[in-house]
Formats: C-alpha cells, sequence, structure tokens
C-alpha cells in the first residue's frame, strides 16, 4: 500500500474536526474525498502531510510514519497542493523548479532541468515560463502549483480542489494528466472535490465525509443515489451517458 490511514482523529480548539478516519490507498489508485464544505476534507489532507497533527491514529507511506518523518523526508514522498498559493516575485520556470529542492544536494543538475522542462511542457506552460507567478492569472497560478508538485516525484500527491481556479478545458487536462501519471508512475493520489460528475469520471475510489466521520468508501463505480443524499441532503438520479455516470439533482 502507498498509504494506510488509521483512526485519524483531529481536533481543533476542542471541537472535533475528524473522528476515527481509516482508509487505505495502493498504488496506480486515485480516491476522491467528497462531502459538504466544513466536514473536514482538507483537515484531512493536511492530517496525511503532517502539516496538522492528529490527537490520535497514524499515516504510514509506504511503511513509514509520517508523523515521524522530517520535512524533507515527507517532502520526497509526498507532493502536496494547497487550495491557495502565494505569489511571489518568481518567474514560472524557478517556481516550478523549487519542487526540485528535496532532491537537491550541492546544485541543480541536467536531470533537474530536464524534469521542471518536461513539466512545463505537459501542462501546456512554454510560453509563461519567463513570467513573473505574480503576473498569472488564478487558473495560470494553479497549474503551476500543480507542476511544481510533480516535478517532486511523488509516491503520494495530495491535491485540493485542483480544479476550482480552472476553465472547462484547463479542468479536463489537468485531470487526464494528474490520470495519466498515477497509471504510468503507479502513485497514489487523493484529491478534494465539491464537482461529483468530474470526481466520478476520474477517480477509482472515492471517500464520503460527514460530520468529521466516514459515511462511505469504495468504488467510484459503486456510488449510488442514496449515499448523495445522505450525505448532501439531497436527492439525486445517477444517470450513465457514453459509459460515465452523471448526477442530476432530483429536485
Amino acid at each position: 500500500m502507498i498509504l494506510t490511514v488509521s483512526g485519524v482523529n483531529f481536533t481543533y480548539s476542542g471541537h472535533s474536526v475528524l473522528s476515527e478516519v481509516n482508509f487505505q490507498l495502493a498504488g496506480g489508485e486515485l480516491l476522491a474525498i467528497l462531502g459538504p464544505n466544513g466536514v473536514g476534507k482538507t483537515t484531512l489532507l493536511k492530517c496525511i502531510n503532517a502539516i496538522h497533527r492528529p490527537s490520535h491514529g497514524a499515516v504510514m507511506v509506504e511503511g513509514r510514519d509520517v508523523l515521524g518523518m522530517r520535512p524533507n523526508e515527507i517532502a520526497l514522498g509526498i507532493g502536496y497542493v494547497a487550495q491557495k498559493s502565494e505569489t511571489a516575485r518568481l518567474t514560472v520556470f524557478d517556481a516550478i523548479l523549487m519542487g526540485r529542492k528535496p532532491h537537491i544536494r550541492w546544485k541543480v543538475g541536467e536531470n533537474d532541468l530536464r524534469i521542471v522542462d518536461s513539466a512545463i511542457r505537459r501542462l501546456h506552460l512554454d510560453n509563461l515560463s519567463l513570467r513573473y507567478i505574480d503576473q498569472l492569472s488564478g487558473g495560470e497560478l494553479q497549474k503551476v502549483v500543480i507542476a511544481r508538485a510533480m516535478v517532486q516525484e511523488p509516491r503520494l500527491l495530495l491535491l485540493d480542489e485542483p480544479t476550482s481556479s480552472l476553465d472547462l478545458k484547463s479542468q479536463i487536462d489537468i485531470l487526464t494528466m494528474i490520470r495519466r501519471v498515477v497509471d504510468e508512475h503507479m502513485i497514489g493520489a487523493i484529491m478534494t472535490m465539491h464537482d461529483l460528475n468530474t470526481a466520478l469520471r476520474y477517480a477509482d475510489k472515492v471517500l464520503f465525509l460527514k460530520d468529521g466521520t466516514i459515511h462511505s468508501k469504495g468504488s467510484a463505480c459503486d456510488v449510488t443515489s442514496e449515499m448523495i443524499e445522505e450525505v448532501y441532503g439531497l436527492p439525486v438520479h445517477i444517470h450513465h451517458v457514453h459509459g460515465h455516470p452523471l448526477i442530476v439533482p432530483a429536485a
């Protein structure tokens, strides 16, 4: 297993945010964490990445306890893309190159430059590589941040609402690329999302959070309208279009 989350609890200011969260993720799997606002989706990602320290439980990445690892060790194994990214006076190329920092010992090598160049081309950022990131649109910046996480060459990729600032074509491009990287390199990836239709189209597995606990989890193809209504409080119908599930509100 790439990831094993066992009995994770997280409390903030005396309030329980996550309670007894358990799940596993294998190489080659893409998991979508779903649920309404405020149920703990982002908090769970931050617990996996040791940005937050769970009050109880364990997070293991390829058999190693993340909570006992140094930041540089975590960065070698886990790539993290936050919902919001701060800008700085860096070029797109340099910002992406920063993702190679955990691998660089003395100086930037040819291999580092090759990996960065490949990520830039994959995300169609060629024309922006010398632009400063504080001059980019929200969608362009999101692509840069994802590219920076990719060049870390992580075994586990965590993405918090990776398509929230992107137009439709860019959403498809990003998720298709993530899907391809997961399949080709047999890494694990987790993304939080609000768009259920997009999540079910690209993810292998889903995990529904409700009130800080796991309501249900399993294969994306096994999601039912009853699950969605219980989690979101909204009755829906699930149709299939060209082999893909399409969720339509019943009301």
